[in-house]
């Protein structure tokens, strides 16, 4: 099942700021910077991108549930939740 770009753009988005955030934790790695600011930016990261993985399954889902014939079951879309959790 091929997800709708137009409602991913939110999800691209989050993933590109996530992406900018893994440069600078690489910056601050390599500069030598405290552990607490690089576990806390790796954190935010942490959690930006699963964030962005659980609105795509939320996509998904209202997807499957506007065309329950061209989507993914249940137990397809059940599994995806899963190997985020």
């Amino acid at each position: 099942m091929q997800l709708n770009p137009e409602e991913m753009e939110s999800v691209v988005r989050r993933l590109k700021r996530a992406q900018g955030q893994l440069g600078g934790i690489i910056r601050m790695i390599e500069e030598g910077r405290d552990c607490d600011d690089i576990v806390t930016q790796l954190a935010a990261v942490s959690k930006a991108v699963d964030r962005a993985g659980f609105s795509t399954i939320a996509v998904g889902l209202r997807q499957c549930m506007e065309q329950p014939d061209g989507g993914m079951d249940q137990a397809q879309m059940e599994k995806l939740f899963l190997s985020l959790a």
